[in-house]
């Protein structure tokens, strides 16, 4: 039985991976009538396999299977067989055409193709754990091959209209998985839809984290976690309950379908139809700037951002892009953490009503980290709205409607939280506004969000330990909390790091590409490592050397630079022992 039960998973494994190759090779190229004949039969063969697959996988399964998974599972394996049949015309030409007219010729059957890949691979992550490396590495692993895969399907010919040099696609896919948004080619003009399509992927999977994905897919579709893979996808998560795993990856996507899905509703109900050619377009439009926003990637599918041309006064449309920017960037341990205490309301109140029992109060409803990201968030964009409203009256802010000046400054005061969208024509920003800008890009989003940069409470610790200093404490409290000095550590590491990677960045790109003005650079620089993507208009003037460093620059500010640090450096044993301390003058 488990050996029948070995190939059939396998069958269905290399059926999968067949079919996306293929799928590929047909969306990517322009092959030959003969060639499109051949690889589609090949395609529906391996979609009939796949679909046989499952259901013998069902009846090789224990009784104690999840009924959601076998549901869907039964219902997959339909739909593939069902649609198999129809590309051979077996229920006759014309009912064939009808139902496959109506699917969008193939539509629904492709995106189940990719989905299917990408549950083949996930199961693969449920046993990483065997190669022996740090959850650390794999981390960083994850996100490089990643970028190498974005980067070579953005060279596949039909991903672009006129073709891509390796070295900036490769840029691109380092800025989608990055979740960034800097482009050196014109993501509307110059990339097709397919292009457009697997950008929107990248930003999707690399908002998130590829190991997020692929354990919650893995899990579901394999049924089960061994200890070892518990213990090695928590650290992805932050959950130290091991048996909460699944349930917290199961919010995560939760949370992220749910917030994505009611902010395209609400981006396609503000957006005006005659700006788009069909309801297609405004539909894709409305996807990939929801989840964007929330994945904070800043890429959009217009030329000039949302200052292009009809879009720019879509202040309703832009407040739903902020809300879901800051959304995704307050982080999910927040959410998971108000989640957790609005069910405990909801029940506790329902059993109270229903005099079942008592109310229960919980102690401690957000813990430290939560209430210095919502504290220091709240901080931030107040700061980033009272400058943005002064500094830009007399420029960006002239000539707009009072509706229109209170949305764009709330957008101008959010977008550089690592977002990357404008509303604005940013060549346009004042001096001091863009000073403030390089403060609010560096400190960035909330630790475990789809947002990158130093994070707030890594600035907040920091400030809490200089004003501990100044006050002469020997201790870091807040909240009738003492912070332990490991994250205090941590926050000055990470801090200083920044400085070195940034300081490193501009020098490189200032030795590479001297005739840009240093001021542009720094922005760019700074934007690169808090993975914004706002620019000052010279990504696209850079040489290949100063590309290269941005790059860098994007992938060390999205991974971490203290992450990387510690995957690289040996770590030190236990020392037992202990030196006389003695005092440095640091002032």
């Amino acid at each position: 039985m488990r050996k029948l039960k070995a190939i059939v998973e396998k069958i269905v494994r290399y059926s999968s991976f067949m079919t996306f190759g293929l799928l590929l090779y047909q969306l990517g190229y322009n092959p030959s009538p003969f060639a499109y004949a051949i690889t589609s039969f090949v395609f529906t063969l391996c979609l009939i396999l796949i679909g046989v697959g499952y259901i013998l996988k069902i009846s090789l399964n224990e009784p104690s299977i999840l009924v959601g998974r076998v549901l869907l599972e039964i219902l997959l394996s339909l739909f593939l067989i069902g649609f198999s049949l129809l590309r051979w015309d077996v229920f006759g030409i014309e009912f064939s055409e009808g139902i496959l007219n109506y699917s969008r010729h193939f539509f629904l059957v492709n995106i189940l193709v990719v989905v299917l890949f990408f549950i083949e691979i996930s199961k693969f992550s449920l046993a990483i754990n065997r190669l022996k490396a740090s959850p650390t590495l794999v981390f960083i692993l994850s996100f490089i091959i990643l970028i190498l895969i974005g980067a070579i399907l953005l060279s596949l010919p039909n991903a672009t209209s006129s073709g891509i040099t390796f070295i900036d696609a490769l840029f691109t896919s380092t800025s989608a998985v990055c979740v960034t948004g800097l482009i050196v080619v014109d993501t509307a003009k110059d990339f097709t839809f397919f292009g457009q399509t697997i950008i929107m992927i990248l930003f999707q999977i690399g908002g998130l984290g590829m190991m997020t994905f692929t354990s919650f897919f893995g899990f579901f579709f394999k049924g089960n976690y061994s200890i070892e893979n518990q213990l090695f996808i928590r650290d992805y998560i932050n959950e130290n309950n091991i048996g909460a795993i699944y349930s917290t990856l199961l919010k995560i996507i939760f949370f992220t379908v749910l917030t994505e899905v009611i902010a395209a509703f609400l981006i396609y109900h503000f957006t005006d139809d005659s700006l788009f050619t069909t309801k297609g377009d405004q539909i894709f439009f409305s996807a990939f700037h929801a989840i964007s926003a929330f994945c904070n990637a800043g890429f959009s599918t217009l030329s000039n951002g949302l200052y292009e041309s009809g879009f720019r006064t879509a202040y309703h449309m832009h407040l739903v892009l902020a809300l879901a920017i800051i959304l995704g960037g307050i982080g999910f341990p927040v959410f998971i953490n108000y989640y957790n205490y609005f069910k405990h309301v909801i029940i506790g109140g329902t059993k109270k009503l229903l005099n079942i029992e008592s109310y229960r109060h919980v102690p401690r409803v957000s813990n430290i980290s939560t209430k210095l990201s919502l504290y220091t968030t709240g901080i931030l964009l107040v700061i980033g709205i009272l400058t943005f409203g002064i500094f830009e009256s007399n420029s960006t802010l002239e000539g707009l409607s009072p509706y229109g000046k209170i949305v764009t400054t709330i957008f101008g005061a959010v977008t550089p939280r690592t977002a990357g969208f404008n509303t604005v024509d940013m060549t346009m920003l004042t001096v001091p506004t863009i000073l403030i800008y390089l403060i609010l890009m560096w400190i960035g989003a909330s630790p475990g969000s789809t947002g990158g940069g130093l994070k707030t409470s890594t600035i907040a610790v920091a400030i809490l330990n200089t004003l501990s200093m100044a006050t002469g404490t020997k201790r870091v409290e807040i909240f009738r909390r003492q912070i332990s000095n490991e994250t205090l550590q941590k926050a000055f590491a990470v801090i200083a790091l920044s400085f070195l990677v940034i300081g490193l960045g501009i020098f490189f790109v200032m030795l590479f590409d001297p005739h840009l003005p240093l001021i542009d650079v720094a922005f760019e620089v700074f934007s690169a490592f808090s993975t914004v993507g706002l620019s000052l208009g010279i990504t696209s003037q850079l040489g290949t050397a100063s590309k290269l460093v941005i790059m860098i620059c994007m992938f060390m500010g999205r991974v971490g630079t203290l992450t990387i640090l510690i995957a690289v450096v040996r770590k030190a044993g236990q020392q037992r022992y202990k030196y006389p301390e003695e005092n440095i003058f640091i002032t």
